[in-house]
């Protein structure tokens, strides 16, 4: 097996790697420092920790994606952006908004991407994509990046409601932290799963089927 086809083969896996990995540890990080009783300053001292450690595990995980894939994909190039961005303005003014908000801001405005570029004609998705999806048909790859423009959106509204529910405020903030991978992991792998369908009728190779989940969207974590 060549190196090429190698790091084509694990290139889904290092994916949800690098999309997952970075969370495990600012849930790691702000479950080790999280006050047992409810404590406001406790709160926000151990989401701070979490945060610092989340920006530091964001970039190590594009380091290594750059190193396995030989190239960083634009989207993980803007997660981390947004990452180490909101992280910095969490710690700068100690409020943990800023990092709940990240997932409505980045589900949001690939949405909007998707869907203008779907308005136009244009399936952006195509770019990120093509390699788990070969053999699919323009008019498939249009009506994929519209399916997840919409379902984009979805999230960044389940976000919203999730965040304003579970907070540093009422001391609920790690309830949101799990449904990260509760809630939105197991969504975005069922939402990956019904296009498949929608995939096959429109030209994908079924011998390159298996990799339709290994190389989703991230998940705006």
């Amino acid at each position: 097996m060549t190196d090429t086809t190698e790091k084509k083969s694990g290139g889904g896996w290092i994916s949800v790697a690098a999309d997952y990995g970075p969370l495990l540890v600012f849930l790691g990080v702000y479950k080790y420092f999280a006050p047992d009783e409810s404590d406001a300053v406790a709160e926000v001292a151990a989401v701070i920790k979490g945060t610092l450690a989340f920006m530091v595990a964001a970039v190590i995980a594009l380091a290594v994606s750059k190193w396995k894939l030989g190239k960083v994909s634009p989207m993980l190039w803007f997660s981390t952006a947004l990452i180490v961005g909101f992280g910095g303005l969490t710690i700068f003014f100690g409020d943990p908004t800023f990092v709940q908000l990240k997932p409505t801001i980045i589900y949001s405005l690939f949405g909007a991407a998707l869907v203008i570029g779907w308005l136009r004609g244009k399936a952006l998705l195509k770019i990120l994509l093509e390699a788990a999806f070969e053999g699919l048909t323009d008019a498939g790859w249009l009506k994929l990046s519209r399916n997840w423009a919409f379902f984009f959106f979805f999230l960044a509204a389940l976000n919203e409601i999730l965040r304003y529910l579970y907070n540093v405020e009422n001391g609920t903030f790690e309830t949101w932290l799990w449904a990260k991978f509760w809630v939105f992991m197991p969504l975005t792998f069922l939402f990956t799963f019904t296009q498949i369908p929608m995939l096959m009728r429109h030209g994908l190779d079924p011998e390159a089927k298996s990799d339709v989940v290994k190389d989703e969207p991230p998940t705006g974590s």
